[in-house]
Parts: C-alpha cells; structure tokens; sequence
C-alpha cells in the first residue's frame, strides 16, 4: 500500500510541474505579444516613412506641373493684353517642342543612364509619319480627330523604330551608344531625303529615284517629294495644345520614374551587375524606357510638323545640331531633373531671339551664358555654395531629413 505521505509528495510534485508549465506559457505568451506590439510599431514607423516619401514626392510632382500651368496662364494673359511680340507669339508652339523632347532625353540620359544622340532621329519619324497620315486625311477627316491620330501614328512609329533600334544599339554602353544613336539619326535623315510618296486610285506609290518613278495617275496626291519635304500639313497644333502634351509628357514620365519598373531602371543606372544579381532583367527595362523615351520624342515630331506648312528633313531641323542642342537643354538642366531640363529648354530657345537685336554678339552672348550656367550646375564650389545656401533659407527642411 502507498502512504499517505507519499501521495501528499506526489500531488505537490504535479501541481509545481503544472504551475511551472503555466508560467513557461504565460512567458511565451508575453514574449509573442510584446514581438507582436514591436512589429506592429515598426510597420506603423515604415507605413509613416514612406507616407511621408510619398507625400513629399507627390508635392515636387504638383509642383511641377503648377509649374506649366501658372505659366500657360500668364502667357495667355500676356499674349491677350498685347505684350506679346508676334516674334515670341511664334516661338510658343517651339517652346512646347523643345520641352516634351529635353525631358524625353532626360528619361533616357538621367534616368535610364545612357548617352543618346539619336532623338532627332525619333522626332522625325514622329513628324513626318503624323505629317503623311494628316495631308492623306486632310478632306476626309476633322481637325481635331485627325490631329489626335496623328498624334498616336507619330508616337507608334516613333515608339516602333526605337524599339528596333534599341534591340541591338541597348547592348553597347558609353560613347559607342552615342555614336551608334547618331549614326541612325543621320541615316533616317538622309533616307527621308531621297524618299518619294504618293498615293492615287491605284494606292500607295513610292521611289527612291524621283518623282516620276512613282508612275502615279493624273489624280494622284504626292505626299513626299524628296528633298522638298512635305508640303501643305494642316496647322493644326498651337500653344494649348503644346502646354496638354507637356502635361501629358510629365505624367507618363514621372509615374514612370515612382514606379516599380522605373525603379528597376534607376538601379541598372546606379549599379548594372547588382541589378543583375537580383534577378532584374536588364535588357528588358532598358529596352521599355528607351521605347518610351522614342515615343515622347516622336509625340514632339508631331508638335512640330503641325506647326509648319512645309516640312523638310534639314540638318538644322532633325540633324547633327538638333542632336547636341537638345543634350544641352538636358545636361544644362540637371542630369535627372525633369524640373529643371523645361527650364533650360525654353530660356536657351528664347534667349538668342531676346538678343538678336545685338547681331554681331549674340552669339557670343549666348555661349557665355552656357559656360556660366555649366559651372553654376556641375562645379563642386558651385554645388556645395547652393547646398550652403539651401541650408540656411530653408532650415527646415534639413531637420524634416534628420527625422526621417
């Protein structure tokens, strides 16, 4: 038989293990709770962070384009009191242009990381695709609806030949890039030159001789005539229009740049072989900007050959020059800085007319101000006095920093 004594031990010796067990739980339980409470914190923290990112990167985009509209509306009120000339009246629609094309470089130089000078080249495929399409529609469709397909079949085929040309050109890096891009600018030129385009009952005709290779019947319509251009496209864009595609323009491109493909583009930029580790398909995000880029360019072309009554593939036009003065609007700008590359574009377009009262120093006048604006931009006394600068008018945005 088993004391009574012993059975006393046991039971004490069972309620201990219990109390023992229960305890163990109850820490468990607390260790999971308070883990629980500091994930819940540092999500709350996280969410709070990126709230405050996105809010401050929602404020720049707001900005900028208040930016565009604020100034649509003073040239408006300008232009309806009169103290507009008629010379700057008609460098609007150019403005227009030269914006939507800085900051489609800007997407591919600033953005993407890579040197391309062949965007000339996209905006005459734009501008002559749109140009064709409106004067073979020019009686069969209205205004509006016509200038709105052009504007697709600009950027399609804009977009259509960048991404071609991307396939093969996007494996290079650096200065052969540039070259490459240069060489297809100056080679769609040159084919467009010496292209004839025309179209009767028969349907479309074309030559690479002359005019009369195309054989076309006596109610044919030529809509290339070589090294004439195009002659005879509605006027169909003005300064509204231009300030709608610059708008457009700056919110592709800046969702593009907060999104997750832009992001994955920005890390090629930053560092190619550690995008690479992580599984991020180079090729593929590269070839997606650059077509993108192509086409805005291309949406440019169309701006600008609904501008004018005859469009020629010149040099000055889609050329050498074109090429360089756009990388120019881009690099004077900020490398990057989509803000900034409307800003150079429009004051290096309106400030060799603004001097063209002083002919024999205009240009002079006007490479002098490049060189300041260069070094003012990209000269480490030039960078670090802006920052100096910055700290002391606006103290409060380096403490908003620290917090985060």
């Amino acid at each position: 038989m088993v004391s009574v004594g012993s059975e006393r031990t046991g039971e004490s010796v069972c309620d201990g293990k219990r109390r023992q067990i229960c305890g163990n739980r109850k820490n468990v339980y607390e260790r999971q709770r308070m883990s629980e409470a500091g994930q819940r914190k540092g999500m709350e923290m996280e969410m709070k962070v990126n709230k405050s990112k996105l809010s401050k990167t929602t404020k720049n985009d707001m900005i900028t384009y208040g930016m565009v509209i604020l100034t649509y509306i003073v040239v408006q009120l300008l232009v309806s009191t009169g103290h507009v000339s008629s010379l700057i009246q008609g460098l609007l629609v150019p403005f227009c242009t030269y914006v939507i094309v800085a900051v489609a470089l800007n997407l591919t130089v600033g953005i993407l990381g890579e040197l391309s000078l062949g965007h000339a080249g996209f905006m005459c495929v734009g501008a002559f695709a749109s140009a064709v399409f409106s004067l073979a529609f020019k009686e069969a469709l209205p205004g509006g609806l016509r200038f709105f397909l052009a504007l697709l079949i600009g950027a399609a085929s804009a977009a259509l030949v960048g991404f071609l040309v991307g396939i093969p050109v996007l494996r290079l890096r650096g200065d052969y890039l540039a070259i490459v891009t240069l060489a297809f600018g100056e080679i769609i030129k040159n084919i467009i030159n010496a292209l004839y385009l025309g179209v009767d009952s028969s349907g479309v005709h074309f030559s690479m001789k002359d005019a009369l290779s195309l054989h076309m019947e006596e109610d044919g319509l030529m809509l290339i005539k070589g090294a004439q251009g195009v002659t005879g496209t509605p006027n169909d864009s003005n300064f509204t229009v231009g300030v709608i595609l610059i708008l457009v323009t700056l919110f592709i491109v800046l969702n593009f740049i907060h999104s997750r493909t832009g992001r994955a583009v920005m890390s090629i930029r930053d560092n190619r072989i550690a995008a690479e580790s992580v599984g991020i398909n180079v090729t593929k995000y590269k070839l997606i900007a650059f077509t993108v880029s192509a086409s805005l360019a291309g949406v440019a072309g169309v701006l600008y050959a609904h501008n004018l009554s005859t469009l020629n593939a010149l040099p000055k036009n889609f050329g050498y020059n074109m090429s360089i003065m756009i990388l120019v609007f881009v690099v004077l700008g900020g490398i990057g800085n989509i803000r900034g590359s409307i800003v150079a574009a429009v004051l290096l377009t309106l400030l060799p007319e603004v001097l063209r009262g002083l002919s024999d120093y205009r240009m002079l006048i006007y490479s002098i101000v490049l060189i300041v604006m260069m070094i003012f931009n990209w000269s480490p006394n030039a960078v670090f006095f802006r920052k100096r600068l910055q700290q002391k008018l606006l103290p409060g945005r380096k403490a908003e920093k620290e917090a985060v």
